[in-house]
């Protein structure tokens, strides 16, 4: 059993090894993560109980659907092969070299999309599903704990089951995903390299 994990261990150092533990990028992605939750739990609590029932269903299945496609961005990162958009960045072909430069980063890129936003996403699905739960249980004078179990289970239930369902989608095809996603992504962003 020694011997293969020493194989594993060499196998490893074959390919190019990064820092173990990037301090930086853990401030950098801490800092976006409380900034975005600032922003969106702003937005939530401010917009939410002004708007109607059935936008604010819409907004909470918004939620759940970001955190869904970047939870299934997040994977599809992780699992790409990258030699593909070599060949295709060589060609010009847009979003190329950022899907290069995301399968590089893949590491950072999945904690971004699964961690900082997937999760940000739960959260705010959460106290929105608990504003939509006051906004029932008042206006069809129904039990606000029963409404509140009720919508926190079905937040949870789409939640899980979405991802679940995304995650193997996203394995399965996680080089197109990734190039569509870093098609949209080249709009805004050009790397250097």
């Amino acid at each position: 059993m020694g011997k293969y994990i020493d194989e594993l261990k060499n196998n490893k150092k074959l390919k190019k090894e990064k820092k173990l533990v990037d301090y930086t990028w853990i401030i950098k992605i801490s800092v976006i993560a409380f900034t975005l939750s600032v922003v969106f739990s702003l937005l939530s609590e401010t917009v939410m109980p002004k708007v109607n029932l059935w936008i604010g269903i819409i907004i909470l299945v918004l939620f759940i659907g970001i955190g869904i496609l970047f939870d299934m961005v997040g994977v599809a990162v992780t699992a790409a092969e990258e030699s593909p958009f070599h060949s295709m960045a060589a060609r010009k072909v847009r979003g190329a070299k950022v899907a290069v430069k995301f399968k590089k980063n893949a590491d950072k890129v999945s904690s971004f999309c699964n961690d900082v936003i997937g999760d940000i996403c739960g959260i705010i699905s959460g106290s929105t599903g608990a504003i939509l739960a006051i906004t029932i249980s008042s206006s069809l004078q129904v039990d606000a704990l029963l409404v509140s179990l009720l919508v926190t289970a079905l937040i949870a239930a789409l939640t899980i089951g979405g991802k679940a369902m995304g995650k193997s989608f996203a394995v399965n095809k996680s080089n197109i995903i990734l190039y569509e996603f870093s098609k949209i992504v080249s709009l805004i962003y050009n790397p250097k390299k």
